[in-house]
């Protein structure tokens, strides 16, 4: 029997969580255009950050790729293009612990050097390290799940597929089922919660970059520049006062 708190945790939380995504990107992008970006710190580093922006970011791009597949797609799909349960099963661990380990590796090399370089430090607000923070905490319980779960099969065989990928599908089909995460493992639920808080929090962080594309280079104009003209084209400083700039041409005080 479904529980109230079963209900609130999944059911009231997780729309009142996608709410705030969505209105809270619109509040942003209405009222904070010029906040809308990474602030970039590559000009105060660019060492470690050369190492560990391209391992966090194709790292965290696979990861989504797996969730969008397992979490999104049911069984029945896979198995109609001809793909097996155990055929996914290798593909999602084999790939899955390969971008978790990329993305691991290249958030602790970005916190390092957030932590350690001192201008990159300076510029970190305190939306930052929440952000961080919450992050690390999803991606960490996210590698806990594949590698306690899926690979030493600790606490037992679960198979998300048939509870949370199933919960999650119903929230945006309005299929509620809150009793199929009551019963997943602890570790899932908290992953679940946590991604929850990163949703709502992510309309408020740096993270607001994801949504970013450079549409408008498309029909942008080109930029004119314009010369000072055949005899300017060196670094010589003006000169204070008068000076001819041509036959005919009346001086002006410059």
């Amino acid at each position: 029997m479904t529980s109230t708190l079963d209900v609130v945790l999944w059911v009231v939380v997780p729309y009142v969580c996608l709410a705030v995504f969505v209105l809270g990107h619109v509040w942003r992008y209405r009222y904070d255009k010029f906040g809308w970006t990474t602030r970039s710190s590559q000009l105060y580093e660019s060492r470690l950050l050369r190492w560990a922006s391209p391992m966090f970011h194709f790292g965290i791009l696979f990861v989504f790729l797996g969730h969008v597949m397992g979490l999104g797609i049911p069984k029945s799909w896979t198995r109609a293009v001809g793909m097996s349960d155990e055929l996914y099963h290798v593909l999602a661990i084999s790939i899955g612990t390969v971008a978790g380990v990329c993305t691991v590796v290249g958030m602790a090399l970005l916190i390092w050097r957030r932590r350690t370089v001192g201008p990159v430090f300076s510029a970190t607000t305190r939306m930052d390290k929440v952000m961080y923070l919450v992050l690390a905490v999803v991606i960490a319980l996210g590698m806990w799940n594949t590698i306690a779960g899926s690979i030493l099969n600790l606490g037992g065989h679960y198979d998300y597929r048939d509870g949370v990928s199933v919960w999650f599908r119903g929230i945006f089909r309005f299929d509620l089922h809150p009793e199929l995460m009551a019963e997943a493992p602890i570790g899932f639920q908290l992953h679940g919660m946590s991604a929850m808080l990163l949703f709502a929090l992510w309309p408020f962080t740096r993270l607001v970059h994801v949504f970013s594309a450079p549409v408008g280079y498309l029909w942008r104009p080109y930029v004119v520049y314009r010369s000072k003209g055949p005899n300017r084209l060196g670094t010589r400083a003006d000169r204070r006062g008068w000076e001819r700039v041509g036959a005919g041409d009346r001086p002006t005080d410059r």
